[in-house]
């Protein structure tokens, strides 16, 4: 079994159905970007790994089912999330947002804090800015900063570049790079900017109203004409 592996998920807004039949694997350290239009369920599959959905089907971490697990628990178990446009507090500081993603490893505050200064030095320069005053690649960076305080061993990160400059999303995209190699972080993106999830990730799915259409590497995807041209440009 894969390091993340989604049986037959159906997932649901009250009685409104939003993933149908969906079913994925991510190998342990490997990069997985998952592509497709906006209203296409991509939030809700990493809201539904987090437990944040009703559900049919089954989501396995590590070989253990979080189906039924509570969201905070799912934390602890190794599941960071940098939802999309970012959810901060604005009127806390950089320091401040960190710190409360912290509380399911409080024991590696200290270490977890490095490593995200290390990953972002704009943050350490700007840790006692309240977040409300910063830019939209500075606030995805703290957002991405406060998942990585739970020392996630899965991190799902939805939507990362929206709305950022090139310039920021290449910065993004090497943490993200960084993380995977050196520090063995197993990373999933939503992305509706297909060129950047072929950037970055090893693998591709698309989902499109709800339901997974293709999936394939890199490579694979590229070289299939019609979703060339339907997703990726011509």
């Amino acid at each position: 079994m894969s390091f993340l592996q989604i049986e037959k998920l159906d997932a649901f807004y009250g009685k409104a159905l939003a993933l149908s039949g969906v079913e994925l694997s991510v190998e342990e350290g490997e990069i997985v970007a998952i592509v497709g239009p906006n209203g296409a369920g991509k939030s809700t599959l990493l809201d539904s790994i987090l437990g944040l959905t009703t559900t049919n089907g089954d989501i396995c971490l590590d070989g253990n089912s979080l189906i039924g697990t509570g969201s905070a628990a799912i934390v602890k178990c190794g599941v960071g999330y940098a939802p999309e446009r970012c959810n901060l507090f604005p009127y806390m500081t950089v320091r401040e947002n960190l710190l409360v993603g912290a509380f399911t490893s409080r024991e590696n505050i200290d270490s977890n804090l490095e490593l995200v200064f290390k990953l972002f030095p704009q943050l350490r320069e700007r840790e006692h800015q309240e977040t409300s005053t910063q830019s939209g690649g500075e606030r995805q960076m703290v957002s991405i900063g406060r998942a990585l305080m739970t020392s996630p061993r899965l991190l799902l990160v939805d939507e990362p570049t929206i709305g950022l400059a090139p310039k920021i999303c290449l910065e993004i995209a090497e943490v993200l790079r960084r993380l995977c190699k050196q520090f063995g972080t197993t990373i999933v993106i939503t992305e509706q900017n297909t060129n950047f999830a072929m950037t970055l990730a090893e693998r591709l799915y698309v989902l499109e109203t709800g339901e997974i259409k293709a999936s394939g590497t890199v490579d694979e995807m590229r070289n299939d004409a019609r979703l060339t041209e339907a997703y990726f440009g011509t």
